[in-house]
């Protein structure tokens, strides 16, 4: 995550650096897409939802009050229930299938571009990796999201 973050600012700057002047008349709408032109708001809002996804499970499972149940003799941090619980809440529910949005909207941008940023675009290739792009943009925020709409709406 760190690695990303930093690539990212390093790639701006150089972007900046590159056209230090902005263009006389810019119609950004039609040069790009709005997922593009809005990746650091939303890779910010990404990053806020990391943190607190890791502080309510990640941190809770390893240094917090987690209760425990016994299997095959074995006792065991109960995340289950943490989840379980945590996922009772509509709001927070909500908040984790909006976040999976921005996410989704994050990735629509990144993934093709990720490509370009490597020097792997090729016109022979390049339809092919945005059907890719397009799909996984979809597919990987959608499963994110399932798991606390499943929860919610079978708890």
């Amino acid at each position: 995550i760190i690695g990303h973050v930093v690539w990212s600012i390093w790639l701006t700057r150089q972007n900046k650096a590159a056209r230090p002047v902005g263009y006389a008349v810019s119609k950004a709408s039609t040069n790009s897409t709005w997922s593009s032109r809005n990746m650091g708001i939303l890779g910010t809002i990404i990053l806020i939802f990391l943190v607190v996804h890791l502080q309510g499970f990640w941190y809770e499972m390893h240094w917090g009050n987690v209760p425990t149940v016994t299997y095959e003799g074995e006792e065991y941090k109960d995340l289950f229930s943490i989840v379980t619980f945590a996922f009772q809440n509509e709001l927070l529910v909500a908040g984790y299938v909006i976040a999976m949005g921005f996410l989704g909207f994050h990735l629509s941008h990144g993934f093709a571009s990720a490509f370009q940023t490597l020097g792997l675009s090729h016109k022979k290739y390049s339809p092919a990796i945005e059907t890719v792009g397009k799909i996984y943009c979809v597919v990987v925020p959608a499963v994110f999201a399932s798991m606390p709409l499943y929860i919610y709406f079978t708890s």
